[in-house]
């Protein structure tokens, strides 16, 4: 395995995952770069026993996991100011953020894995879930936005 080819395929997967997590830009940067400081560190030793993508997700998920320990962050996160005044950024995607950093911890890492479109039995097998779990979960998440969208337009 090449740790290049591994970074450049999924260095923007996990940055997003982070960012998904911490709804800081340079904090999940810091996150991501520690998760590859990890894969790389770790790869001679990586056993082929789940997927490449899932070993890394994993890794991700417990530096975010760690961080929030050392931290000791409310349970929101607010927008950075300069992410508000970006023009180019589509309003709802800043209320989507916003509303994912309003989520539970366990959410955020859910919702985050699903936007980027991992299978639901690699999200469950990252977190060590079922799968069944996972589906409801993401169902109940979905709920829970759409009704914070909704809210949002009756105001």
């Amino acid at each position: 395995m090449d740790f290049n080819g591994i970074y450049q395929q999924y260095n923007q997967q996990i940055y997003r995952l982070c960012l998904g997590y911490t709804n800081e830009e340079a904090w999940a940067k810091d996150i991501a770069q520690d998760t590859f400081i990890s894969v790389w560190k770790n790869l001679e030793k990586f056993r082929g026993d789940a997927e490449v993508r899932t070993w890394i997700y994993r890794i991700a998920v417990n530096n975010c996991i760690k961080q929030l320990g050392k931290r000791r962050r409310t349970r929101t996160a607010e927008i950075p100011e300069r992410v508000l005044e970006q023009k180019e950024v589509n309003p709802r995607l800043l209320l989507l953020r916003k509303y994912i950093s309003e989520l539970p911890e366990l959410d955020r890492l859910i919702i985050s894995m699903e936007l980027e479109e991992l299978p639901q039995a690699e999200i469950a097998e990252v977190l060590n879930l079922s799968p069944g779990n996972v589906r409801v979960k993401i169902h109940r998440i979905k709920e829970t936005l759409s009704k914070k969208f909704k809210m949002q337009n009756h105001v």
